[in-house]
């Protein structure tokens, strides 16, 4: 086309000058025709060099569309492997943590008690822990399998300086098991802490359906002292209790701003595994597990209010685990301050419910449990010196409130909280963030003041990001002895110490606890 374009130009010129000189003499015609050939040769030259530039350009698009059609194979399989990657949401949060603990025991210092555990007469005494410095790192996954399907878990690390296993007296003296694992410092291995999978949408409905290592720790209000946005676990701080097992949920919408949206849930775990056992076994055919309901009434913004209802079925006295705690409740009858044989004692049922709100920089939230004893032939809060074992049904309450204030220009969050539990209180918190002892599980009051500080560390670059200080002073005041247990009769603190004496145990009648968290999220 342009060839043509060229050549039809040419002419042009040619015809034109032609044309006007029609009247010219013979020999001014032939100059002007040799004059028109040698600019025709010029132009032949230059439409040449044209074509052959023109040439080069459709060969180099010819390649280069080569590379696009190639850079495009590429970019798409880099898309795919991107959508996959996309598909994986990892996040985290390290806290380093200094402690100091000192305990009044219920009877005075220098006592002397039997200790049936080694057979010798022993000085009661206080306890204190100048400083006790711990590390506990968590990571996160959650990762879509199909649009439905969803994977979440955590890993957790947490130990003492200077310590490859869990210290003395730590989580109130209990040893490290299933209920506490990952929530009681002892080695630097990273443990599943949370690994579960959500089915959500079933046929459609609001409906989902989730199994595996639940997450039971930390649930509400806990948040708010712990610095959280949201909600971190499904039950209620009175049930910190990590468990394997599952549940099928339903959610709704109230169609009412005030109400917002709620969800009911069944649960269901297993609390120990007995294992292959034989029929002459007291603890035969009986695993425990837990069942029951928790159900969000309603939440709209930061209003909420959450119910729950749940049973502990086969109770054991104590687990079948080697541990000091263990060969001394298995080695002592009651009246020598152990536990006896090993058997199945009956149910514990439990009910809890919390209400949460703001009022413009005021957090506050109140909440209150019941908890109440079946027991079978064997008993439940035996007393030692009684011959019989104590088959009556005992009823435990509890009383938890507290209150945090924003001060947001400064970054600074002020809060308080106390508890109350009475003599038959029963918590199932054993994976509580107390340290020492769970204040929940307190038969009598509990005070805790805190302070956190959000850290000028600059522009946050992920929407985990966080980070913090949070400073706190714990003080636990004991009416009754005991501590998560169904085992043995409370003694009241103030009037029955003879007979704690004479059953050789000394359990803490105040405790003083200052904490300090360097905690970042990412």
């Amino acid at each position: 086309m342009r060839k043509t374009l060229a050549l039809l130009s040419i002419a042009g010129l040619v015809a034109t000058p032609l044309i006007a000189h029609a009247g010219a003499s013979q020999a001014e015609l032939e100059r002007k025709i040799e004059d028109l050939s040698r600019q025709l040769e010029e132009l032949k030259a230059q439409v040449s060099k044209q074509n052959t530039t023109i040439n080069k350009q459709n060969e180099a698009i010819s390649n280069y569309g080569g590379k696009v059609d190639s850079m495009d194979s590429m970019l798409e399989e880099k898309s795919e492997k991107w959508d996959l990657a996309s598909r994986f949401q990892f996040s985290g949060d390290f806290r380093a943590r200094g402690d100091y603990y000192k305990a009044s025991n219920a009877l005075p210092s220098g006592t002397s008690i039997y200790n049936a555990k080694t057979g010798q007469m022993t000085t009661a005494g206080n306890q204190e822990n100048d400083t006790i410095l711990t590390n506990r790192l968590r990571l996160n996954m959650d990762v879509k399998a199909t649009e439905n399907i969803e994977f979440k878990g955590r890993l957790a690390m947490y130990k003492a300086w200077g310590m490859e296993s869990a210290p003395d007296n730590i989580a109130g003296g209990f040893p490290v098991f299933d209920g506490s694992t990952t929530r009681t410092p002892s080695d630097s291995a990273l443990r599943v802490d949370r690994a579960f999978v959500n089915w959500n949408n079933i046929g459609g409905l609001p409906v989902w359906f989730s199994i595996g290592r639940r997450p039971t720790s930390d649930g509400p209000p806990a948040q708010l002292r712990m610095n959280y946005d949201e909600r971190m676990a499904t039950p209620l701080a009175y049930m910190d209790y990590p468990f394997d097992g599952l549940t099928l949920g339903y959610g709704y919408n109230w169609g009412n701003d005030a109400l917002g949206a709620g969800r009911i849930r069944f649960c269901y775990g297993r609390g120990f595994e007995n294992g292959l056992q034989t029929d002459t076994d007291p603890l035969w055919n009986s695993d425990t597990d837990f069942a029951g309901f928790n159900w969000d009434v309603f939440q709209q913004g930061s209003r909420f209010l959450n119910i729950q209802v749940f049973g502990a079925f086969n109770l054991f006295n104590y687990p079948s685990f080697n541990s000091d705690f263990v060969n001394y409740a298995a080695g002592f009858s009651p009246s020598a301050g152990g536990y006896g044989d090993r058997k199945n004692v009956g149910n514990v049922y439990h009910t809890a419910a919390v209400y949460m709100d703001k009022f413009k920089a005021l957090n506050y939230f109140i909440s209150g449990g019941w908890s109440r004893t079946d027991p079978n032939e064997n008993g439940m809060f035996n007393d030692p010196f009684s011959p019989t074992p104590n088959t009556n049904a005992e009823n435990g309450y509890s009383f938890y409130a507290g209150i945090r204030y924003d001060i947001d220009q400064l970054g600074l969050k002020v809060g308080a909280e106390y508890n109350y539990g009475s003599k038959y209180w029963i918590s199932f918190s054993p994976g509580h963030d107390d340290l020492y002892m769970s204040k929940l599980a307190t038969r009598g009051n509990a005070y805790e003041l805190y302070l956190i500080y959000d850290l000028p560390t600059g522009e946050k670059l992920s929407k985990y990001a966080n980070a913090f200080i949070r400073l706190g002073w714990q003080y636990y005041d004991y009416n009754y002895s005991g501590y998560f247990d169904w085992n043995m009769r409370p003694y009241a603190l103030g009037s029955e110490k003879a007979q704690l004496q004479m059953l050789g145990q000394n359990p803490v009648e105040s405790a003083n606890q200052i904490y300090m968290t360097f905690e970042v999220t990412f």
